[in-house]
């Protein structure tokens, strides 16, 4: 048997593929039952163009037959084959790729799906094998011939036996290490897994001998159980995805199976977007709306994307190319035979036509929400308990590049009955003589219904949106306007609800209260200002941020993993109708000591109904007592 040595080139790049392009060795059968595609359409294409060629293409099929004694793994085809200048060319030289050039020499025809296209994919096999043997015979030809190789060293072609048409490859499998357990690739059970993982969609059958055991049948119903060992060929792969049947023909059922068996939910999703694009750019797509969180969704493991097929080879498990950050809840698959694949077919070329399939799922998704909020109310409710946040993340990440997208989408609690509305819907009920979207934060819709500066809003007669997500305000603050009306933090000291002439009059009385509010500000340093407020109703005080970051703000920022503790500016603001303005005047006049240890006492409350902590409890409590007790 003559050796021939591949070129310097060709083995730099063989062990160079072999140790470092494939980052997973499994890949190696998606490989080699895609080359095994590809013959079959050539001579299905042939079969086509060529009158003289007869030949019925529903026997087309792939075989896998595992030998656990001679640890070999051959898979076998009834293609077109190929002539021993054919493995000299395709498998001699590497990258050299038979498919390649059966697309560029018919590519103006359309309906040609080759899918092996860079003639390295071969190579994979090597990664677990440790001889490598193919056996071919070309259609029309009487002769066989064999390619064989061991790796780098160089490959021998040889005249070889094959009874029909087409082309076996023949893997001699490693032997197991300490670090790879080469033999799982002899398992029935881990090919077939193999074969549902990557090879699922191939056009055309793919066969191997199953055994199973079944329960014989019992002459006496006394009997043991026996079992026989039935052995047979089963097609292990689905051939025809759903997403590539007529969307008339299948049923929901249908879907919300393909979904939990694909995604492993056994929730049903709230909505599927099965799409079909032609033209220009063609792809296919089926889009999940999952109907609530995964457990580890906000978690380092979660990972965003979309399952990535080229013409039914799965191609990347999660592309996340296809998927903006504020859908990455999203499910589903993509299939477009319009990618470019990189030379490893694992991932692909960052390129105009994913970014142009990603638009389209993301437009497509962006409708389907919409359709569900006006349509189906309830539905989306659900959705956006699940999902609200994320498309609140998006407003404001990427500097509120997508907030125009979103806004629409976006529902708080209001006052007027507790209940989610759109900003659409409350901007078109404001009372006409409102001048801006009033908000307030907290944890719970109960807790901001308590908020005495929410208490005076709604007096007036405007509704409030009750934002109790961390985001809310974050999201809030980067639309800034909405129907071009203001949002207002009804817990911001430039809320403004009087006529002129109360604000000027409440001005005058502030200035004329200065140097008491500067004694009570030495018991208080961490206080920007302190002032008389008539917003309030019958609480004494509150507590309202007089910069761009509010109280809510604050304890959103410094909850995360932050070196610099963030502090919004805060005014203490005290209800001038309320017996305390009067008891603090007094105790300015009579006993200014004491009213400095009221100040203390009112800002803690007031910290306490903005849910702030208090630093030194002791102190307050001690305080009240002695307060109490005079």
């Amino acid at each position: 048997m003559k050796v021939k040595e591949f070129k310097t080139e060709s083995k730099k790049l063989m062990d160079l593929m072999i140790n470092s392009i494939y980052t997973n060795k499994e890949v190696f059968l998606r490989e080699i039952i895609s080359n095994a595609s590809d013959a079959l359409d050539k001579l299905h294409y042939e079969s086509l163009t060529n009158s003289e060629i007869k030949i019925d293409t529903s026997s087309f099929n792939i075989r896998i037959d595992v030998d656990k004694d001679k640890r070999t793994l051959t898979i076998s085809d009834n293609g077109i084959g190929m002539s021993k200048e054919e493995l000299e060319n395709n498998l001699g030289t590497i990258a050299k790729s038979g498919s390649l050039d059966f697309k560029e020499n018919n590519k103006k025809k359309k309906d040609i799906d080759i899918i092996g296209q860079f003639g390295v994919g071969f190579y994979s096999a090597f990664m677990v094998s440790s001889k490598v043997k193919v056996v071919s015979k070309k259609y029309g030809s009487d002769e066989a011939y064999s390619w064989m190789s061991e790796g780098v060293k160089g490959y021998s072609i040889e005249k070889d036996e094959r009874e029909n048409y087409g082309t076996d490859v023949i893997l001699t499998i490693k032997e197991d290490t300490d670090d790879e357990k080469y033999s799982k690739f002899l398992e029935d059970y881990e090919i077939q897994g193999l074969i549902k993982k990557y090879s699922n969609y191939i056009t055309y059958p793919i066969k191997m001998e199953v055994t199973h055991q079944h329960l014989k049948e019992k002459v006496n119903p006394d009997d043991k159980d026996e079992y026989e060992t039935v052995t047979h060929d089963e097609v292990i792969n689905d051939l025809i995805p759903i997403w590539k049947r007529n969307q008339k023909d299948i049923k929901d059922e249908e879907y919300d199976t393909f979904y939990s068996d694909k995604f492993f939910d056994y929730e049903k999703p709230i909505r599927h977007i099965h799409t079909k694009a032609e033209g220009t750019l063609e792809f296919r797509s089926l889009i999940y709306i999952p109907s609530h969180m995964p457990y580890d969704y906000y978690t380092k493991e979660y990972e965003k994307g979309l399952q990535l097929y080229s013409n039914g080879v799965l191609i990347m498990e999660k592309c996340p190319d296809l998927v903006p950050d504020y859908l990455s809840f999203i499910k589903g698959v993509v299939d477009s035979s319009d990618l470019p694949l990189n030379i490893s077919r694992e991932t692909i070329q960052q390129n105009r036509i994913l970014a142009t399939i990603s638009k389209n799922i993301e437009t497509k998704v962006l409708k389907e929400l919409e359709d569900m909020q006006k349509n189906a109310r309830e539905d989306y409710i659900k959705f956006y308990n699940a999902f609200g946040m994320q498309l609140k993340y998006g407003v404001y990440n990427d500097y509120g590049m997508n907030k125009d997208k979103l806004k629409d989408l976006l529902m708080f609690h209001s006052s007027k009955d507790k209940q989610f509305v759109t900003l659409k819907e409350y901007t078109e009920r404001m009372e006409k003589e409102q001048k801006n979207i009033y908000y307030a934060c907290g944890e719970t819709v109960d807790k901001v219904d308590l908020i005495p500066q929410v208490e005076a809003v709604k007096n007036k007669g405007y509704e409030v949106l009750y934002c109790t997500d961390y985001v809310d305000e974050f999201a809030i603050k980067m639309l800034n306007k909405y129907a071009d009306k203001e949002f207002k933090n009804v817990c911001t000291d430039s809320l403004e609800l009087d006529s002129e002439e109360e604000i000027e009059k409440l001005k005058k009385k502030n200035e004329k209260s200065k140097d008491m509010f500067n004694i009570m500000k030495e018991a208080i340093p961490e206080i920007k200002d302190i002032r008389f407020t008539n917003k309030l109703s019958n609480h004494p005080v509150c507590l309202s941020s007089a910069g761009e970051i509010s109280v809510e703000m604050e304890k959103a920022l410094n909850s995360m993993p932050i070196d610099n503790k963030i502090s919004a500016e805060k005014v203490l603001e005290i209800n001038e109708k309320h017996k305390i303005a009067k008891k603090l005047n007094e105790l300015y006049k009579e006993d200014k000591k004491t009213l400095k240890k009221y100040a203390k006492v009112l800002y803690a409350q007031a910290r306490l109904i903005e849910g702030l902590s208090i630093e030194n409890p002791t102190e307050i409590s001690n305080l009240m007592t002695e307060i109490m007790s005079k």
